[in-house]
């Protein structure tokens, strides 16, 4: 078989979700004015800032990142005081998670940028075709184990 008959890598889902990914990572570089801070780091920000007192599962869960990636993070942003990090009450074994102030003043500075990063990764996407692929996507991640 030839790649004119069949298989093009370049024409495949992975692929092209691939390419948009990368270019909103670049976007989120460019962008984001805290150069110390990865788009890792500001989806937990904002997950832990959205669910108050968060265990890490609770994250992971949240964020689809894996746990090992999650502790380096939480890990990094509690170096930077933007996260606190104590032992629940009712079960010491357990961890949770709050954003400090500067966390929270972070996430606020960060928002505009935030949107900013969205708006051009949608890109030349009218807003019905913006619509649209959010559904698709979501549709897509229906029954998946990643939700």
């Amino acid at each position: 078989m030839t790649p004119q008959d069949g298989y093009h890598f370049s024409d495949q889902i992975g692929h092209l979700l691939r390419r948009v990914y990368q270019r909103h990572a670049a976007l989120f570089q460019q962008y984001i004015p805290d150069s110390q801070l990865t788009a890792a780091q500001f989806v937990v920000l904002c997950s832990v800032r959205d669910n108050k007192g968060s265990s890490l599962a609770d994250i992971v869960k949240a964020t689809v990142i894996d746990q090992a990636t999650i502790r380096g993070v939480v890990d990094r942003l509690k170096q930077r005081e933007l996260v606190q990090v104590e032992h629940d009450r009712m079960d010491r074994r357990k961890v949770v998670i709050n954003l400090t102030e500067a966390g929270q003043d972070l996430v606020h500075d960060m928002e505009p940028f935030a949107k900013q990063i969205t708006e051009s990764t949608y890109g030349k996407l009218n807003p019905a075709e913006r619509l649209a692929l959010d559904f698709l996507l979501r549709k897509m991640l229906e029954g998946s184990d990643s939700e």
